[in-house]
């Protein structure tokens, strides 16, 4: 009796309050009740027109909006060159609707080259596309499209980045992977001869040790970043030239597990990078980050990471834990995008946090500090429970203008598929994110508080997460246990509200130590073992 007592008691507070978390954020269907296979979805916002929404699904729906997200309209896509899967969906500045994906022409072999299509209308008509990266019997794989938007070097090229297979999912050590790039600089209509990006390649297997998952991303002064996984670890690589060659490769952090890892309910997942590059005016202007996913922390615990450069992807700095749960549940597809207005970073990822079973929700992340911390909300109304024998798609996906934020995701209630979306804005977050609870209603801490640290021992990486009452300097320090200072974890100043940091403590040695919050007039302490 008690029990139904409190849950009607926290169901009448939920109606009434327009905090609570699990209602948080209307969502809308985007596909239609007469499909049910769509999946691997895509999102674009018109910046000419921001109330315009052009989405796609496999293998060929094409779904527009004109009411920010609200309604949809649902058509197919067509090319002789086929539509064979991997949708992407990009604006350029001036309203022009690029898609990209997979082809199958008639007569012609299943994935040989890369397709884009390009729509002068918002996803009313397209061309027929551009075919790219036609190499004989190679095949042409997992790609994705940037525009330039703000150089004046290059400004309003056109970027494809992704996987040539010399034979697709064989096994044979004499056929490899590489990571190609290719340009525009006509809008879409023809496109450079590929030039190979990464300087180690892959198998051909469509697994851990393939090279995959090249997103490319625009930097401010045109700058043509890329990441990709491989062989266990996030690799990237830059041109300085407009997309004509490429540097040396560089290693940006480890993959553990690999990219290629089961979730159970999922027929496949992977964790693939992630590239942005911050083009606002805000004093995180030119920073670089990646998002992945990974089970460095259990097969059964995957979680989301983002790690951030501020030279240009010359060096790297700490990996940052974004899914701030303390359970050791999955989290899993995470797509992230920057409002290029703010430069805030916005993560949607599929999270089981509030379950013991595969039910599964959506979850945001948001960091407005550079990468610095994420604060979680759940987005999806309710959860779904997978089933592995279905395929569900390799990604999901995101996009954000002018604080809209536009999270497009796939669910799966029984065995059919169907496509939504969330119209979150920044002003609705900084409403939500005065103190946060995520069992409960949030609220504006009563007190400073300091966690333990998760996980617990660890081994290098763990999280440490705090409350404050009110906007204070915050200061986390970490000592040895004789005293001695060894780091400090964070300095800077936070508003009021649940933080939490992601410490890397690679760099010491294995024992107890002690860390050290300080903020107003308070200092709090809790203790950590590292254990290597």
């Amino acid at each position: 009796m008690v029990r139904h007592l409190k849950f009607l008691v926290m169901f009448l507070i939920c109606i009434f309050s327009s905090k609570c978390l699990f209602a948080q954020f209307q969502n809308y269907r985007v596909s239609s009740f007469s499909v049910t296979d769509p999946n691997e979805v895509t999102i674009a916002v018109n910046p000419a027109s921001p109330s315009h929404l052009a989405a796609g699904a496999n293998m060929r729906y094409i779904y527009t909006s004109n009411d920010s997200g609200k309604t949809w309209s649902e058509t197919s896509a067509s090319s002789t060159l086929g539509t064979a899967g991997d949708p992407v969906l990009i604006y350029d500045r001036f309203g022009n609707l690029y898609y990209q994906h997979l082809s199958y022409p008639a007569g012609g072999a299943w994935i040989d080259r890369m397709v884009i299509q390009k729509s002068a209308n918002n996803g009313g008509a397209f061309s027929n596309g551009a075919g790219v990266g036609l190499n004989g019997s190679k095949n042409q794989d997992k790609g994705w499209l940037a525009a330039d938007m703000t150089s004046t070097l290059y400004k309003d090229n056109i970027y494809l980045t992704w996987t040539e297979f010399d034979l697709y999912g064989v096994t044979t050590p004499t056929d490899s992977s590489r990571i190609l790039a290719s340009y525009s600089t006509d809008h879409g209509v023809t496109w450079s001869t590929p030039v190979r990006v990464s300087d180690r390649g892959g198998d051909c297997v469509d697994s851990d040790n393939t090279v995959e998952g090249a997103v490319p991303a625009i930097g401010p002064n045109g700058e043509v970043y890329v990441t990709w996984s491989g062989h266990n670890e996030i690799t990237f690589d830059k041109s300085l030239d407009g997309g004509k060659t490429f540097g040396k490769d560089i290693f940006v952090a480890n993959q553990p597990g690999g990219w290629d890892y089961a979730i159970s309910g999922i027929y496949r997942c992977n964790g693939m990078p992630i590239t942005m590059c911050d083009v606002s005016n805000a004093k995180t202007r030119g920073n670089i980050y990646v998002v992945w996913g990974d089970t460095r922390n259990g097969t059964n615990d995957a979680d989301i990471f983002c790690i951030k450069s501020t030279d240009g992807g010359n060096t790297w700095g700490n990996t940052i834990r974004v899914n701030n749960d303390n359970t050791r549940r999955q989290q899993f597809f995470p797509w992230a995008t920057i409002d290029q207005t703010t430069g805030y970073i916005y993560v949607v990822f599929y999270d089981r946090r509030n379950y013991s079973d595969n039910q599964t929700d959506v979850y945001l992340a948001v960091s407005t500090d550079g990468g610095v911390s994420f604060q979680n909300v759940k987005v999806s109304q309710t959860p779904f429970t997978p089933v592995s024998n279905i395929f569900f798609g390799d990604y999901i996906c995101i996009t954000a203008l002018n604080g809209n934020i536009y999270p497009i995701w796939m669910r799966m209630d029984v065995s059919n598929m169907s496509v939504w979306t969330a119209h979150v804005t920044q002003d609705a977050l900084n409403k939500t994110f005065v103190g946060i609870d995520d069992n409960s209603i949030m609220k504006t801490p009563a007190g400073y508080e300091l966690a333990q640290n998760y996980p617990n021992p660890f081994n290098p990486q763990t999280t440490i997460s705090y409350k404050i009452p009110e906007s204070s300097k915050v200061v986390i320090k970490l000592y040895d246990i004789n005293g001695r200072e060894v780091d400090t974890i964070f300095d800077g100043f936070k508003q009021a509200g649940q933080y939490q940091i992601n410490y890397d403590a690679s760099k010491l040695s294995s024992g107890r130590y002690i860390y050290k919050l300080i903020a107003g007039n308070t200092v709090l302490t809790g203790k950590m073992i590292l254990q290597k």
